[in-house]
């Protein structure tokens, strides 16, 4: 199996082709170019396996939380890709992502949310699968969901931003922090690898973004 999977989310873009099992990757710190870059990385990925397009079993892709226009690049390239190439599309969490990435049992992935804002999900990973508890929620990092237990493993950019804020918030609860992961197209191949074989890929005009949040900037008087 071929699949071809990126992301969008955050200030880097990241892509990577997993050909059963074996998955090779390229990233850049793109800020707000990712227009350009996503395309050509794919273009070059699949060049350097001996791949077309038309090789592919499936697209992958970062539906988000994370970056508006982001979110939408990815999820337009994913849609277009897919209509071209005849294959299903599966949409993953840039949080489950994180999640995948730490390889421990029990995950609260945080991405900065701006705004004074994070992006957070809880995850335990159950018979290798990392299942979310509760729901993604977009709230200030001292309003994060609380958790019962101790040894989660604190992981994205939020705990960066927020170091102090949520590290108090989970204070005796926290094994380790991974503030430097961000969402990477090679975790989100894995897990969409593992969702397209349980059946799980759908249509390309299915292919959409995970906002979260509606509200994108703050009015002039709550600056």
């Amino acid at each position: 199996m071929k699949i071809l999977a990126f992301d969008a989310s955050t200030e880097y873009c990241t892509t990577a082709l997993w050909i059963d099992g074996v998955v090779t990757s390229r990233e850049q710190h793109a800020g707000i170019t990712h227009s350009q870059l996503l395309l050509p990385q794919c273009e070059a990925l699949l060049a350097e396996a001996g791949c077309a397009f038309s090789d592919l079993d499936g697209i992958g892709y970062g539906m988000g939380p994370g970056s508006f226009t982001g979110l939408r690049i990815a999820c337009a390239l994913a849609q277009g890709l897919a209509f071209a190439a005849d294959v299903p599309v599966f949409g993953v969490s840039g949080l489950q992502a994180l999640a995948l990435a730490t390889g421990a049992d029990k995950v609260l992935a945080s991405l900065d949310a701006r705004m004074g804002e994070i992006y957070h999900a809880v995850y335990v990973r159950e018979q290798g699968a990392y299942l979310l508890q509760g729901v993604i929620s977009v709230c200030p990092p001292e309003h994060a969901p609380v958790v019962v237990g101790s040894d989660w493993v604190g992981c994205g950019s939020g705990f960066q931003v927020y170091a102090e804020t949520l590290t108090a918030r989970y204070a005796g609860a926290l094994l380790r922090v991974d503030a430097v992961l961000y969402p990477r197209a090679a975790d989100i191949a894995q897990l969409a690898a593992l969702g397209f074989a349980q059946g799980q890929g759908v249509a390309a005009e299915l292919a959409t973004p995970l906002y979260i949040r509606d509200k994108v900037a703050l009015k002039i008087t709550e600056r």
